[in-house]
């Protein structure tokens, strides 16, 4: 079985990092899954760049400051309030005809954005589609995490806002919808218009024509599968106007448990030169400060009403700032980490791990974390409830509640039965996040696709 997945980047952000690690995953498992590139970091050789040379990443600035010119006219662009907002207009030929040439038996999409392709190049390809779905770009007028409406000026609307669906159960949702607050926007169910993220007030805005553009173009392609990385995501896209006809199904990421996995905490705080005598709370910061959905202020907050004592904080994914913030204990910053052995014994190092955000698709740190024995403290929100089960393995907070997150991470650092959590944190990731369960799970998907 020959699976081409394409990905914008193959090593650089999170989406590609997944789709990395899904394609060496699917090697083990004996599928010939190559990922197809427009920006390459790597020098594995089953990942392809479809241009490289000095007239080829000039291109590709080109034509990704081309596809973002419509955005710049919204006074929230790229860097803005919600993160990134792609149009995908730029048609891309040469990437069509070279999928077509290779001829795969799968064609699995998965982050395509920053002019790689345009949304109707896709009904070119002539292989079936996979598109595993990173975040809610895909059913969503451009956005990649609906606007939380409670943060932006009240314009945007909603068609029923926060409509999960599902029971809320001791004030933390199973679905991960926040239903307590009823806040995110959900346009993507009917239509998209009056954007948020863009901070538009018209009905026939940017996001309006993306949403249509993405309707016509996804009508031609029928057979399209859809898989959501988490039950939120697969919830979210089967109740979008764009994917409520299309087959959805629920698949984790995968996680090398054989890379992360638990070590000597003693050791691992050596290394890293951390002090043995302290509680540390680890939290990853990368692009946190700039993009609401991640929760950095909600961090912060939190942070100032544990109770626990003789702790520090560690960060990874961002160097030290001119202006810290005001906590009533030390910040230790590590910067950012280029490989998974380092972040592994980094995860071991620390006695919990924090993930404070108002969005994830999945939550690829908790499980990251949680296959190292290093329990998660989290809002109950994405799919962060697939990952973390409440007081088992780490401590699911009501969404957005401060006060409970730091709860839970005085739970966790108080907790008599650490151990007990840090095994159940290690066999949860064993049993369902694991390179061979999660590669079977989507070989069983390919064979489903062909026939």
């Amino acid at each position: 079985m020959r699976v081409l997945m394409l990905n914008t980047h193959d090593i650089a952000g999170g989406a590609a990092r997944a789709t990395f690690r899904l394609r060496e995953a699917l090697l083990r498992g004996g599928v010939d899954a190559r990922m197809l590139v427009s920006y390459r970091m790597s020098d594995v050789n089953t990942v392809i760049a479809l241009s490289d040379g000095i007239f080829g990443k000039a291109l590709r600035v080109i034509r990704a400051e081309f596809d973002r010119l419509p955005v710049r006219k919204y006074r929230r662009t790229m860097n803005g309030n919600w993160g990134p907002f792609s149009p995908a207009r730029v048609r891309n030929r040469k990437l069509v005809r070279a999928i077509n040439a290779i001829s795969p038996d799968i064609v699995h999409l998965c982050w395509i954005c920053g002019g790689m392709i345009a949304v109707e190049d896709l009904a070119e390809i002539k292989a079936p589609i996979v598109w595993r779905l990173p975040d809610m770009w895909a059913f969503t007028g451009g956005c990649h995490y609906a606007a939380d409406l409670e943060l932006t000026d009240g314009n945007v609307g909603g068609n029923g806002a926060g409509d999960c669906g599902n029971d809320d159960i001791g004030g933390r949702n199973e679905s991960g919808l926040n239903c307590d607050s009823g806040v995110m926007c959900d346009k993507y169910v009917g239509g998209c218009y009056r954007c948020g993220v863009l901070g538009s007030n018209r009905d026939r805005d940017l996001s309006y024509r993306v949403f249509e553009r993405k309707r016509r173009a996804f009508a031609k392609i029928p057979g399209m599968t859809v898989i959501g990385v988490s039950k939120w995501l697969a919830g979210c896209a089967e109740r979008s106007a764009l994917f409520g006809d299309k087959k959805v199904v629920c698949l984790p990421n995968p996680v090398d448990t054989n890379v992360f996995k638990p070590v000597d905490k003693h050791v691992s705080r050596l290394l890293w030169n951390l002090p043995n005598d302290k509680k540390l709370i680890l939290f990853g910061a990368a692009w946190a400060a700039s993009t609401p959905y991640k929760g950095y202020d909600l961090l912060l907050e939190s942070l100032k009403k544990i109770s626990s004592v003789n702790v520090e904080c560690v960060v990874f994914g961002a160097n030290e700032p001119k202006n810290k913030p005001d906590l009533p204990y030390k910040i230790r910053y590590v910067g950012h980490l280029g490989d998974d052995v380092s972040l592994a014994s980094l995860y071991g190092a620390c006695d919990v791990m924090v993930i404070p955000s108002r969005r994830e698709a999945f939550g690829q740190t908790a499980s990251e974390s949680l296959s190292c024995g290093t329990p998660v403290v989290a809002f109950g929100v994405g799919g962060l409830p697939d990952i973390v089960d409440h007081e088992l393995n780490g401590y699911l907070a009501r969404p957005f509640d401060t006060g409970d997150l730091a709860k839970g991470i005085d739970w966790i650092l108080g907790n008599d039965d650490y151990e007990k959590l840090s095994e159940n944190a290690r066999a949860k990731t064993v049993r369902e996040f694991d390179y061979g369960v999660v590669a079977g799970q989507y070989i069983d998907v390919y064979r489903k696709v062909l026939g």
